[in-house]
């Protein structure tokens, strides 16, 4: 959302146009019917970028009935693509409506100002509605309570792993199960997946178990609380036992908040995944087990808010080092440890240009291989001050 909404407000400056308050997806997966006022400040976005794009929260009536064009603009686009090919509608149109916002913005090559656009409006626009805002900040101070804390954005929910194919440590019913998703869900396009290759690549988040080997290889003692940001882990309890035993001081909003606190936002994924991103951005650090869109959101997030504490797991080294693990060949303790530290050294979201392209990838696959610009703005809206510290612009 914030990706795909901080885009349009980027894609409304080039085209001289007014944004109406983006609509919310209501189609996918979890069916949340939220608005957008539900899950970010209305009043606030529209108020900060006033200086930007004018923002209108409805169409004009006089523009209700207008001829619209629909569009699904190029993903990964410049400047030129929107002033050459879509500005020219206006000749003919009142109403644009970009029927897909996600990626439709190049990562690199942007004028400044439309970079620094882009960031103004994912990092300082979209705050997060009051009620959201509030019960998050008071999640962060109950898990500070417990002392400095990992929030550990822990993708092992039905969806990812239906999307996926990754059925690493789960049983044949549920290996099915997911199966059965896949095939019904229409619009995710590849339905026949190998797991074990999948795996083997790094394309598969981490298991519970296999990232609590990780944090336990790292040199987190067992005292270290640990915030769960996910929603509902696959399979329960039972897949949750080996990392609950290393860390027991294992939380989540379910059990930080009440019943009580939850329930205006417990039947809306958008904004229960809220609450999780406010903690994790606020951690002491923050772990993914896999390098999703939320992810990459949070990990900019703490960038832009002064490089904090963000580890990336290598997931393609880890698996092939766990399975020695698994066979027999490698014990747990200090070599396994070492391993680990080593590899992981300059994967910590210490400050770094954002990366480019792998070399030799084409077409989409070149854009699609680029570091996101919103997980590194860096150096677009981070500037490098006379003390060498990194500060926001």
């Amino acid at each position: 959302m914030r990706a795909g909404i901080s885009d349009m407000v980027a894609v409304a400056r080039i085209l001289k146009a007014t944004l109406i308050i983006p609509e919310l997806d209501k189609k996918s997966f979890w069916l949340d019917k939220s608005n957008f006022s539900d899950v970010f400040d209305e009043e606030h976005f529209i108020r900060y970028l006033a200086n930007d794009v004018k923002v209108e929260k409805n169409l004009p009536k006089e523009l209700v009935k207008a001829p619209k064009s629909v569009r699904y603009f190029k993903s990964w686009s410049g400047v030129d693509y929107y002033q050459n090919e879509i500005s020219p509608l206006w000749e003919h149109r009142q109403v644009i409506r970009a029927a897909k916002s996600d990626s439709r913005l190049a990562n690199n090559f942007l004028p400044p100002d439309i970079q620094k656009l882009r960031c103004r409006t994912f990092f300082q626009a979209l705050r997060f509605a009051p009620p959201i805002e509030a019960l998050g900040n008071l999640l962060v101070e109950r898990m500070k309570s417990f002392g400095p804390y990992i929030a550990l954005h822990l993708r092992y929910e039905k969806d990812m792993l239906a999307f996926s194919g990754c059925t690493y440590g789960l049983s044949d019913t549920e290996s099915e199960e997911l199966a059965m998703i896949r095939g019904n869900t229409t619009y995710w396009k590849v339905k026949d997946i190998d797991p074990l290759e999948q795996r083997s690549h790094g394309h598969c988040p981490l298991t519970p178990k296999e990232v609590g080997m990780f944090l336990s290889a790292l040199g987190y003692p067992s005292s270290t609380p640990v915030y769960i940001a996910a929603g509902e882990i696959y399979g329960g309890e039972s897949h949750m036992v080996d990392l609950q035993s290393r860390f027991p001081i294992l939380m989540n909003k379910e059990k930080l908040a009440s019943a009580e606190e939850l329930r205006p936002f417990s039947q809306y994924a958008s904004q229960m995944a809220a609450l999780d991103y406010i903690v994790s951005v606020e951690s002491d650090v923050f772990i993914p087990s896999y390098s999703g869109n939320m992810a990459r959101a949070v990990a900019g997030h703490r960038r832009f808010h002064g490089h904090r504490k963000t580890i990336s797991p290598d997931r393609k080294a880890l698996v092939h080092l766990f399975d020695k693990v698994d066979s027999g060949l490698l014990d747990e303790g200090k070599r396994l440890s070492q391993k680990i530290i080593e590899m992981h050294q300059k994967r910590q979201g210490s400050p770094r240009k954002r990366k480019g392209p792998v070399s030799g990838t084409r077409g989409s696959d070149r854009f699609r291989s680029e570091e996101a610009f919103y997980e590194n703005p860096l150096p677009d809206c981070l500037c490098q001050s006379n003390d060498n510290s990194i500060v926001n612009i």
